[in-house]
């Protein structure tokens, strides 16, 4: 009960910080810190957006909270994050060292959930989570991410991106 309540809690604070950012940029921001600070297994939060124009597409970071990452820049033919902007569908990876498609970047990552974020039907970015816990994320906390990054595309279709 008390995990079903915390994603609750920080289901409503993440719809609230939504209605107040003036920005998607400040909405991101907000967002990731929320996430990292209040579920404790969001051991890296941070969000990839496309690169307008690139030929080949590619993935640039944007708003992040967690330790530095090498992977700033990310092809869509590559990693969990390419293949979920790729197929515009939500990737959860268990155990990271059995995905051939992980990208490491800390030693320390066990489980990844990427979700694409849309505008217009169309994948601008997406929102990746980082756990140094196996099988971190539910389906309860699928449902989390996914609202996360629903919003942040709401957000970003209301400004004309």
């Amino acid at each position: 009960m008390l995990a079903a309540s915390r994603i609750d809690e920080v289901r409503q604070a993440v719809a609230e910080l939504a209605q107040a950012a003036p920005t998607a940029r400040d909405l991101m921001q907000q967002m990731v810190k929320a996430l990292h600070e209040r579920m404790l297994k969001y051991n890296w939060v941070g969000f990839y957006l496309l690169e307008p124009g690139a030929d080949p597409p590619v993935l640039v970071l944007g708003a992040f909270e967690g330790a530095m990452t090498p992977h700033t820049r990310i092809p869509l033919n590559q990693g969990i994050c390419g293949a979920a902007a790729s197929s515009g569908r939500t990737v959860v990876v268990d155990d990271v060292s059995k995905d051939p498609r992980y990208l490491a970047c800390s030693l320390e990552t066990k489980s990844e959930i990427v979700v694409p974020v849309f505008v217009q039907g169309k994948v601008v970015g997406e929102l990746d989570i980082d756990s140094h816990f196996s099988s971190a994320f539910t389906l309860e906390h699928q449902e989390l991410v996914q609202y996360c990054a629903m919003l942040v595309g709401t957000k970003l279709e209301a400004s004309g991106r």
